[in-house]
């Protein structure tokens, strides 16, 4: 079973909403999914509650305690914001690859700088159990400050993989319980084509 993470201390930094296209993405291939919602507010839970049963099933779970049963390929972890301590050790112990989103604002840059660090220093990083990423989210590439983000994920010395675009796309997937891997190719190809780097990054052995 392949277990990511998306993980940021930071509240509103678009964890649910990569750990919602993954799943939704592998869904769509195929892939028998579990999205385990650790967050109290269940944003992931709440997307799964508004699915159609006519898309490819998605088994949601929640807490720590949830149990992934046999035979699911994917698990997708949508870990709650101001995780410390012996709480960040146990999300990490979960999953082999890790994905950081990080907003383009002066005040998720510092707060992911500090967080960086202490994920960085983490036994199972430091012993390559578990592999990071970082993602831009919600980004526009004509804006100062996304370019900003760009030069301080790239001074972070671990993959930078992507930015995730300010689309209103992901609004609306997120109204219908989808992924933008499920809705119409013409409408979201740009989306896509920004989105398929994580993906890429997960299929490889540099992310396990």
């Amino acid at each position: 079973m392949r277990s990511i993470l998306v993980l940021n201390s930071k509240g509103g930094s678009g964890k649910t909403t990569i750990a919602t296209n993954l799943a939704s993405f592998y869904a769509s291939i195929g892939k028998s999914v579990a999205l385990v919602d650790l967050d109290v507010q269940e944003s992931s839970i709440g997307w799964l509650k508004a699915r159609s049963s006519a898309k490819p099933p998605i088994t949601g779970l929640k807490g720590f305690g949830a149990k992934v049963k046999r035979g699911i390929d994917y698990r997708i972890i949508d870990a709650p914001a101001g995780l410390k301590g012996a709480e960040l050790t146990k999300v990490l112990n979960m999953a082999e690859s890790v994905i950081i989103p990080v907003l383009p604002s002066p005040i998720d840059m510092r707060a992911a700088s500090e967080f960086i660090k202490n994920v960085k220093k983490h036994s199972r990083i430091v012993n390559k159990k578990s592999k990071i990423a970082l993602v831009a989210n919600r980004g526009r590439d004509y804006t100062n400050i996304y370019w900003e983000l760009d030069d301080f994920l790239a001074k972070q010395k671990i993959p930078f993989l992507t930015m995730v675009r300010d689309s209103q796309n992901y609004i609306r997937a997120a109204e219908k319980g989808l992924g933008i891997f499920e809705m119409a190719p013409s409408m979201t190809e740009v989306d896509r084509t920004y989105f398929e780097p994580i993906i890429d990054w997960l299929n490889s052995k540099k992310s396990r």
